[in-house]
């Protein structure tokens, strides 16, 4: 436990923030149960799959500012193609939409190696032309969502043994977005691949020098965070069940989870826990204020101050890691 405290001290610390605003969110409004608890995971999932994409970009020393355009470009083009189409056809159209973030993502990644412009300005730019494909594609909210993806992140699912009630608190979307970011985590944590990633984070120099192909790493990095920006614009279509082609507040919000999960901005130093776990709190923060009735701008300027002062912190702990 000692062993596990160290390591992962600032997650646990995250944890019980997290079961703290539970309770405060319990003591505000007591009627607060699990339909509301599943409610909340449906609204963190397109959060949660932005942070992930957020997360791989960050570890491996960049940062992806097209993250909210590229979810709103695939929930379009999800949405766009499954109006009017059979139940079956979504069977094809999830695949194409995945494999559509993950080419669009390494593109970002190789005009980042290609032309050695940093990564700032050229997601910059591909924010830009995300956002007006997006558009092109849906010039305002619409499509439709086949009922059974639907239905994957809406309801609950029964824990076999579990006293009766217990179920009632395993929402469909969070089992959904625990087994997608285990399939890919946990085995690019494990691999060479993710080594890698770490290692041009912690130094590019050093890896390249250790014998990692920095150039290829990198690029493999930004397609990662195209898939899971095209699982967030999926989980997006899917809970609304339209496509939207306006990015929503994702980016800020992606950030500031990222730096608030125990990532460093520099690069080479986090996981992925930490940042779920994260926009969770943040989210919850949201619904508290919520419940307490608070005008919803006064609500936008606390949320946003929060993220601001969040990601300063980031950057001024980065800055003094690099100065020791």
């Amino acid at each position: 436990m000692s062993h596990f405290l160290r390591r992962q001290g600032w997650v646990a610390g995250l944890f019980v923030l997290f079961v703290l605003l539970f309770i405060t969110t319990k003591l505000i409004q007591p009627a607060y149960g699990s339909g509301d608890f599943g409610s909340l995971v449906r609204a963190v999932l397109p959060y949660a799959f932005a942070v992930a994409a957020q997360t791989v970009v960050v570890i491996a020393g960049g940062i992806d500012l097209s993250v909210a355009a590229m979810m709103a470009l695939t929930s379009v083009t999800a949405a766009s193609m499954m109006s009017g189409a059979s139940e079956e056809y979504a069977l094809f159209v999830v695949p194409f939409v995945l494999a559509m973030g993950f080419v669009l993502g390494a593109i970002n990644g190789m005009l980042i190696v290609v032309t050695r412009v940093p990564d700032i300005v050229v997601t910059l730019a591909t924010l830009f032309v995300l956002q007006g494909a997006a558009l092109l594609v849906l010039n305002a909210p619409g499509g439709a969502a086949a009922e059974w993806l639907k239905a994957l992140i809406s309801g609950t699912v029964p824990i076999p043994g579990l006293p009766d009630g217990i179920d009632a608190w395993q929402p469909k979307a969070l089992l959904l977005l625990i087994v997608c970011l285990c399939i890919i985590w946990i085995p690019l944590r494990r691999s060479r691949l993710g080594l890698s990633i770490y290692a041009i984070g912690s130094s590019e120099l050093a890896a390249f020098r250790s014998g990692v192909p920095v150039a290829r790493t990198r690029i493999i990095a930004y397609a990662l965070s195209g898939l899971f920006a095209a699982f967030g614009g999926l989980a997006l279509t899917m809970s609304t069940g339209i496509g939207a082609p306006i990015p929503g507040p994702y980016l800020l919000a992606s950030v500031a989870a990222v730096v608030l999960g125990g990532v460093a901005l520099g690069g080479g130093k986090g996981g992925l826990l930490g940042p779920i776990v994260a926009v969770f709190v943040l989210r919850l923060v949201r619904t508290d204020l919520t419940l307490l009735a608070i005008d919803p701008n006064v609500t936008a300027i606390i949320e946003g101050a929060i993220m601001v002062a969040v990601v300063m912190f980031g950057a001024f702990i980065t800055m003094r890691s690099r100065q020791s």
